[in-house]
């Protein structure tokens, strides 16, 4: 599988080979530089790499060779992790470089590709079925109303968490595997509340805390994210029942957003410049 672009692209196998349900992954060296080598096997995998090469680096890892299914990432190597940061006393620092990392990223205002997958579509597992759970219907809801007048329309990573945001030491905390959508800004904060895992998200207080790191960090209006991470939620939990696992963790993150919301003085959107 990967003979061909180890001779091709003149690669040296540095380490164990990873198979995932999406691509093949393994790492190399190029040139003597720590890489990534990485084989999609979907459509979805396949976007993320044009996107990654759509960013030149900029806020995201940078792309050393690439073709129609293959791409050659550099490679990570500092051993440094969001997530432990997260679980072991630096939570509201993680979650600042999570919202620097979207920042830079949000911030290329290059005219869009047109290999983007718009919001409205990532949220068909929500949007598209009528749920028999109360706080599934209502994240349906939100999610339409918000879908209906996206302000802040940006190319989205569109699965910002902890593991996928590395160290790359000098060149700073970089994004890999996006999802390539585009939509509104608020859309790639959300999923930040779920993560680094739901055991971390249900600490007491801490939901509340990240939310007024994430508000303050981003400049969101806070009613409106509220909005989108109960969307997301929902679409998340959507997946999850899709696919026959729980949505135990999704729903109850979604029912933390619904709350806050009701304590909300106004539902307003956030007054912000459209691309």
């Amino acid at each position: 599988m990967f003979e061909d672009y180890l001779k091709r692209w003149q690669l040296e196998p540095d380490g164990k080979a990873i198979t995932t349900h999406s691509s093949d992954l393994v790492p190399v060296l190029y040139r003597g530089t720590p890489a990534i080598l990485k084989i999609a096997h979907t459509r979805e995998e396949q976007r993320g790499s044009q996107l990654m090469e759509w960013w030149k680096g900029k806020g995201a890892a940078r792309v050393l060779k690439t073709d129609e299914t293959a791409i050659l990432l550099e490679r990570a190597t500092s051993g440094r992790s969001l997530s432990v940061m997260a679980r072991e006393g630096e939570d509201d620092e993680a979650t600042r470089i999570l919202c620097a990392c979207i920042a830079a990223l949000h911030g290329i205002n290059d005219s869009p590709p047109l290999f983007l997958l718009p919001l409205e579509n990532w949220f068909s597992a929500l949007t598209g079925n009528t749920p028999a759970i109360a706080i599934l219907n209502e994240a349906k809801q939100t999610a339409l109303d918000l879908l209906s007048c996206q302000q802040d329309i940006r190319v989205l990573h569109g699965d910002i968490h902890h593991g996928n945001v590395l160290d790359f030491e000098e060149r700073g905390w970089l994004a890999i595997d996006p999802k390539a959508l585009i939509g509104d800004r608020y859309f790639d904060y959300a999923n930040i509340l779920c993560n680094p895992d739901y055991e971390t998200a249900f600490e007491r207080g801490r939901f509340q805390r990240q939310l007024d790191v994430i508000v303050e960090c981003a400049q969101l209006d806070r009613g409106t994210f509220l909005q989108w991470v109960l969307a997301y939620c929902g679409l998340s939990a959507s997946w999850s029942m899709e696919s026959g696992q729980s949505a135990e963790g999704a729903l109850a993150i979604a029912e933390m957003a619904r709350e806050l919301l009701a304590q909300q003085p106004s539902r307003g959107g956030a007054n912000t410049q459209a691309w």
